[in-house]
């Protein structure tokens, strides 16, 4: 790796400096490294994008049409029988990410975690799950020791031996929230801690429910999209009112004047009251995509909060992650102009909840959204409708972030990437869409949440000043843990240099595939030989409640609260659970969900799930939990999969149930002609059972050196009289207590060295 690496700085000082016309410029870029704009798509798999290939097939004509439907039949039972109605929703358009596609190059093989705190981690530390312990998505119940560590060598703190000033905007999920402050012991300060010099945005995992109250204007229930229809589209709806401001503003709307008054009143960071109707709005209500609860960690060391009732907190949330980014480039552009920047921008679409974006933002032909009901999430049609217009949204912004950020310019009214502008635009999603966005012909029960082809397999595009021969495609494998060697990279630091060996780093090198157009034919070798990806249990004192989701079939123990587990399109059967026949007190597990059930029992969510493949082959193993008597027996037991899979257009092979090459027969009874499966499969299963085995292990060493020495004991000393002693990464026998009992494990291996 270090000979490639050295081999792509010297191509990438070549390629800057023969940039610009005048020795001034090319002096300062030869002094100073690149800025870096790192955008993260949320829950935006490969799936979803024409510029990689797919973005769902929609038929030219009869003929192809049943071929299409043909192909349902067959390969896809559970999408819908009609192509003519979900399955055939035109692909979003998105032509500012196209345009950095095609300006840059396409990784059409890159893999994610599962989810999204797991991806986000190995973003800026480079290291897979199971060394850090951050294995699913945050919630309120997951100890620190599943959260991204004060400790790890994170990208913001690499990148600032050269400099950078660095900032992220919107989210990133990489800790606890004040809705459980036992469990996040560095508060809202956290991102700070972690190494980033300027934080604006949310430290959950999306935007909260749909507030159907529409600001408490009417019932729980009454307006299914957060705000108040036309008459047209609904019964109860309204053609005119009052807009009511925070602060204490207002202003009459009417549809003479706006589309939808309501969903306008609503983008203003309003709240629309019909004319006729007594009702005081409520501020203090979250409401899906339009509110917010923003922390900000300021430049200069002092902090900000934003809370839902705050006018700044309040507004689609792509427009204002867009404007909060662009607000910091212009502060440090204009404190800290000799400092180049890594800006991460954490878009939060198109998570759920999927909420109809702002009409402005949308091409002129879309379709009209203002009778729908945003909450039934068994109506998928509409459920894609949103997910498309939600990603043309964020397009559209990014469009604005790359204009007025300087990194691009327009040309009439194409997009163009300016290199003069220094900058590397990388634009990543986090992991699979969730199952009711997925386009056809990916599979929405092995989506978000799975090691499948559907659930990891991400787009990953970079543009810059370095990419030698633009518009092309790298097939290699490429996992979301080399984006962190690539940021050393672009920045000119030496990895083994800059972070010790003991850091177990799984990142491998990106910047080859920029600077080398040699990587893009067919017949080349990647850096990368296998890919791996994993999800399982985050660390928590006690698990979350059962909740079932009917798209998957499945049941799961993550959400923490009912509102939670419903927004997901779940059945709760936890505490106050509305299911009849479930007790007041609801369930404990979902072994007790399934003798509750009876013969319309579930699966329920592996507690461990990994995969890893090579250039033909994909390997899954899941652990599956036993139950006894509707109750877990604390065991689970291991079971494997093994597919075919390639990236081909518009339809790949995939991980589908119905393709298992181990489903009808034993590892031996895999053919040995061709492609040789049954070597394959020898071959990856040793890989995983390495890779697995190379996880180090040290008691009492909670600063990830390796060593139990005065450090630690000095690092326990702080988190046990800190956050009244809850929570922490010295919690080391994981009772979410900072306690004597942590202590003495320390004392107990006081001295140990683990790096021998």
């Amino acid at each position: 790796m270090k000979a490639l690496y050295s081999l792509g700085l010297l191509v990438t000082a070549a390629v800057l400096s023969g940039c610009h016309s005048d020795s001034d410029s090319t002096a300062q870029q030869d002094a100073q490294p690149p800025n870096i704009l790192f955008i993260v798509l949320d829950d935006v798999g490969v799936d979803q994008l024409q510029s990689f290939g797919y973005g769902g097939l929609v038929a030219q004509n009869e003929e192809q049409r049943a071929a299409f439907e043909e192909m349902i039949r067959q390969r896809a039972p559970l999408w819908d029988a009609d192509f003519s109605g979900a399955a055939a929703i035109s692909p979003a358009l998105t032509p500012s990410i196209d345009a950095i596609a095609d300006q840059g190059v396409r990784f059409r093989n890159t893999w994610a975690m599962p989810t999204c705190s797991p991806s986000r981690a190995t973003f800026f530390e480079g290291r897979y799950p199971f060394r850090t312990n951050v294995r699913n998505a945050i919630v309120t119940l997951d100890l620190a020791n599943s959260q991204v560590s004060p400790y790890e060598i994170t990208t913001p703190r690499l990148l600032r031996q050269k400099g950078y000033v660095s900032a992220v905007v919107g989210k990133m999920h990489l800790s606890g929230s004040d809705l459980n402050p036992d469990n996040n012991p560095l508060g809202d300060d956290v991102m700070r801690e972690l190494g980033w010099d300027y934080f604006d945005g949310y430290l959950d995992g999306g935007p909260y429910p749909i507030d159907t109250s529409a600001g408490g204007v009417g019932d729980s229930g009454d307006y299914p999209c957060g705000f108040v229809p036309n008459t047209r589209d609904a019964a109860n709806g309204a053609d005119q009112g009052i807009c009511h401001l925070p602060g204490g503003g207002e202003s009459s709307m009417s549809i003479d004047d706006y589309d939808t008054p309501g969903q306008a009143c609503l983008e203003q960071g309003g709240v629309f009251v019909p004319t006729g109707v007594a009702a005081a709005p409520d501020f203090d209500l979250q409401n899906g995509y339009y509110t917010g609860d923003w922390i900000i960690n300021n430049m200069d060391g002092s902090d900000d909060r934003a809370p839902v009732a705050d006018s700044r907190s309040r507004g689609y949330r792509t427009v204002l992650e867009t404007d909060r980014a662009l607000d910091w480039l212009a502060q440090v552009r204009e404190q800290q102009p000799d400092h180049p920047w890594m800006l991460s921008v954490g878009y939060s679409a198109i998570h759920t909840p999927l909420q109809p974006p702002p009409r402005a933002l949308l091409p002129s032909d879309a379709e009209q959204t203002g009778g729908y009901d945003c909450t039934d999430l068994s109506n998928i049609r509409q459920q894609r409708v949103m997910t498309k217009q939600m990603l043309e949204a964020m397009d559209h912004e990014i469009r604005r972030l790359l204009i007025q950020s300087g990194v691009a310019r327009t040309d009439g009214d194409s997009l163009q990437y300016d290199p003069h502008s220094n900058t590397v635009v990388i634009i990543v999603g986090d992991n699979g869409t969730y199952a009711p966005s997925v386009r056809w012909p990916f599979d929405p029960t092995r989506s978000k949440g799975f090691p499948y082809q559907t659930g990891v397999w991400v787009p990953l595009i970079v543009a810059g000043p370095m990419v030698n021969q633009p518009d092309r495609d790298i097939g290699h494998l490429v996992n979301s843990t080399d984006l962190y060697s690539l940021f050393a990279e672009i920045a000119g630091i030496d990895l083994e240099q800059a972070v010790p060996a003991e850091r177990d780093l799984d990142a491998q090198s990106l910047l080859p595939y920029l600077t080398e157009p040699v990587y893009s034919s067919s017949g080349s070798t990647g850096i990368r030989d296998v890919n791996y990806t994993e999800m399982g249990a985050n660390l928590a004192a006690a698990p979350a409640p059962p909740c079932v989701i009917p798209s998957y079939n499945v049941c799961v123990q993550i959400f923490p609260q009912q509102e939670v587990c419903e927004d997901q399109g779940g059945s709760w059967y936890g505490p106050g659970s509305e299911m009849g026949g479930v007790p007041d007190s609801g369930f404990d597990s979902c072994c007790a969900v399934n003798a509750f059930l009876g013969e319309e029992a579930v699966d329920i969510m592996p507690t461990s799930q990994r995969a890893i493949r090579n250039a033909h082959f994909k390997l899954v193993q899941l652990e599956r939990p036993q139950c006894e008597a509707g109750e877990p027996t604390g065991e689970s037991v291991l079971s494997e999969e093994f597919y075919s899979v390639n990236e081909e257009t518009p339809v790949p092979e995939i991980d589908r149930a119905a393709e298992d090459l181990l489903a009808d027969t034993a590892p031996d009874g895999l053919p040995e002609d061709g492609l040789d499966p049954r070597a394959n499969y020898a071959a990856l299963k040793a890989d995983i059972t390495t890779l697995l085995a190379s996880a180090a292990e040290c008691p009492g060493d909670g600063n990830l050196d390796q060593r139990v020495d005065q450090q630690d004991l000095a690092n326990w000393q702080r988190f046990s009289t800190s956050n009244n002693g809850m929570s922490s990464w010295y919690d080391f026998n994981r009772d979410g207590h900072t306690d004597e009992a942590d202590k003495a494990i320390i004392d107990a291996n006081f001295g140990n060295d683990c790096r021998l």
